[in-house]
């Protein structure tokens, strides 16, 4: 059924490409006024604004904009996040990949929320999407220690803040996906091919997903279809997460 998010005005970072990308094209078709937030500029949004999302005045700003522009925000879609290629085991990883992943992948959710919620609370009530990863829940020898301790992270936060917030109408979920064809990916694992068969090799549906399979989920979860849901773990991964072993 169209038209889902009809009358919302959504709020989505990391927007200029992936699932960022793709859900604002299924969020604009489902009715929403949507809001592009990326570092770069190149989102396809209603309105599409540049900001460094780890930095808090910055964060401040945009929702302060995105308020004055349309009275109203309805839908945080916190995505922004990165997976750099020199981010593996924990004795290799330098100390300034593991921050410059903290920030970008957990601070600037903590950020969004700090000062996206209180617009929120002012209409009375929301919906707040973080993304995680299936990593969040997993332990994995192919390690990304920096990336994988981010998405826990915000797992941890998404959880608590479903809980605090419910009373007020504001529900907030971890979004889990399993690995995605981005161009993210693509980067992280042309590096290393058998890094990635070793990865695929575990995922029963025998691929990765499509940014807008994630999309989808994002939309259900924006939507007042998900109005009982909150502080879950909303895992996307094809199966994962619940396969032992994987079909021939």
């Amino acid at each position: 059924m169209a038209g889902r998010l009809e009358g919302k005005v959504c709020v989505i970072t990391g927007a200029a490409g992936g699932i960022g990308a793709a859900a604002c094209e299924l969020f604009g078709e489902e009715g929403a006024t949507v809001v592009g937030v990326d570092l770069r500029e190149g989102a396809n949004a209603d309105l599409a604004l540049a900001a460094d999302v780890a930095d808090e005045e910055q964060v401040s700003a945009l929702y302060t904009a995105v308020r004055e522009a349309y009275g109203r925000i309805d839908v945080l879609f916190n995505n922004a996040g990165i997976s750099p290629t020199d981010d593996g085991s924990v004795v290799e990883t330098e100390l300034d990949v593991w921050e410059r992943v903290q920030a970008i992948n957990l601070r600037s959710v903590f950020l969004c929320c700090k000062h996206g919620i209180p617009h929120l609370q002012a209409g009375g009530g929301g919906s707040v999407i973080n993304t995680a990863s299936f990593v969040a829940v997993m332990g994995a020898a192919t390690s990304q220690i920096a990336y994988t301790a981010s998405k826990g992270g915000v797992l941890a936060l998404s959880r608590e803040l479903g809980v605090q917030f419910a009373k007020q109408n504001i529900r907030v979920n971890a979004l889990c996906p399993g690995p995605v064809d981005t161009p993210l990916l693509r980067e992280l694992f042309a590096k290393d091919p058998e890094r990635a068969q070793r990865r695929l090799v575990h995922v029963p549906m025998g691929r990765f997903a499509e940014a807008r399979e994630i999309a989808h989920a994002a939309l259900f979860l924006a939507s007042d279809d998900a109005s009982f849901v909150t502080a879950t773990t909303f895992l996307v991964d094809g199966g994962l997460s619940g396969a032992y072993t994987t079909p021939l």
